[in-house]
């Protein structure tokens, strides 16, 4: 996960005095603010079949395989469009990847409920509901990449661990949402309202994005190229040339930091995805609000703490390397001592409640350790890269089902 000298050739866009590079203070807040609005609200699109599952499979009699396929189904399409969507980003720009992708995974969430219910036949409702969550992956797939592209082009080095953890939080924000909320809108008003609101919700700040903040940002640009004729080198920003993968394919960081990112995607995702079913198959008389809600209260402090703690580290003289290492060391060994532990844990709710926080939340720390890595080693292409973190999902849509 380090940054050699020999790979300094891929480091070419260094120049911070280039006007209208990196965003301003006002820009920084607003951007930021958004965009963890937008990973909140995407992960609370994403959190809804995890969390409904059993009242879904109760109501239209799903047994435990076909709840494990229509789970896993999403992970299979998350993974298609890593490639593409870093790819885009880097070369058009993530702002509108972003637009389409949510767009798109908000709509499908809206439609889910009517998808479920399409068709009297259970087999072709299967099929059309595995159709649909591999789209809503397709579309949730793409947008890690377009944030870690916008990220890295607006951000500075010394303040990106903090901002790309910050906005990456918003994640957390939006489980907890979902757990909150979305329970009581389960328990109130059935399963389909959770997916109806979450949908609009999602949509909602698709219209914030285009209509308010990207046409902010295009009016800004215009300014700046008519007064400081800059418009050649805002080009460069979003044309980054063809992606050096041989190069990447043969650097041990670009292996490492994939490595790492399956293990966390991997045992992340297991409690994502059957944390609700874990608890009701064990401990059936327990609030979901609490199990739903409780281990991600944690995790938007530990997080931003995690960014702070590393761009500290890199101000008071220590190597990004070094940085990278010690943060995904905090996060992975925790995670991996709570996932023994939790799965030997089948009589004590109090005992799984602790494990579960303590897990999500060392799992925050990735964000400042190799999720960020990514413009680390590759400022030019940080999307591009990004999409290949993301592979360790292959597997887990395996694992999952």
């Amino acid at each position: 996960m380090s940054v050699s000298s020999e790979d300094k050739k891929l480091r070419l866009d260094k120049d911070d005095s280039t006007p209208g590079k990196y965003w301003g203070r006002d820009e920084k807040r607003l951007w930021g603010a958004s965009l963890f609005i937008s990973c909140a609200s995407l992960y609370t699109t994403r959190s809804v079949m995890p969390m409904s599952i059993v009242s879904v499979a109760k109501d239209v009699h799903w047994d435990k395989v076909q709840k494990g396929t229509v789970l896993s189904a999403f992970f299979w399409g998350y993974c298609m469009t890593q490639v593409l969507g870093g790819y885009l980003s880097d070369r058009i720009g993530g702002d509108i990847v972003l637009i389409v992708s949510a767009t798109g995974w908000a709509l499908i969430t809206f439609w889910t409920p009517f998808i479920i219910k399409l068709s009297s036949d259970q087999h072709t409702a299967m099929v059309l509901v595995v159709i649909s969550r591999v789209l809503l992956g397709c579309f949730q797939g793409v947008h890690f990449p377009s944030v870690t592209s916008i990220v890295c082009r607006k951000v500075n080095d010394q303040e990106r661990s903090l901002i790309y953890s910050f906005i990456t939080s918003g994640s957390q924000l939006g489980i907890l949402i979902c757990g909150s909320v979305g329970s009581i809108l389960l328990e109130r008003f059935g399963w389909s309202s959770v997916f109806y609101v979450s949908g609009c919700a999602g949509i909602c700040w698709v219209f914030f994005l285009k209509y308010y903040l990207v046409a902010q940002q295009r009016k800004k640009q215009i300014v700046l190229s008519m007064k400081d004729n800059i418009v050649a080198g805002e080009k460069s920003h979003t044309d980054s040339g063809a992606v050096p993968w041989l190069l990447f394919f043969r650097k041990p960081p670009f292996w490492a930091i994939i490595v790492a990112h399956f293990c966390h995607t991997n045992a992340f995702f297991i409690l994502f995805s059957w944390l609700p079913t874990y608890f009701h198959d064990n401990f059936p008389d327990a609030k979901g609000w609490v199990f739903n809600v409780v281990p991600w209260i944690v995790t938007i402090p530990s997080a931003i703490l995690g960014g702070h703690l590393a761009d500290l580290l890199i101000r008071k003289g220590y190597s990004v390397t070094f940085t990278r290492k010690f943060l995904e060391t905090l996060s992975q060994v925790p995670l991996a001592i709570c996932l023994l532990l939790i799965g030997q844990n089948l009589h004590s709710y109090t005992n799984s409640v602790i494990l579960m926080t303590i897990a999500v939340s060392a799992s925050s720390l990735h964000k400042a350790g190799v999720m960020v890595n990514s413009t680390d080693i590759s400022p030019r292409h940080p999307g591009s890269v990004m999409d290949y973190k993301f592979g360790g999902c292959i597997c887990l849509s395996s694992c999952i089902s």
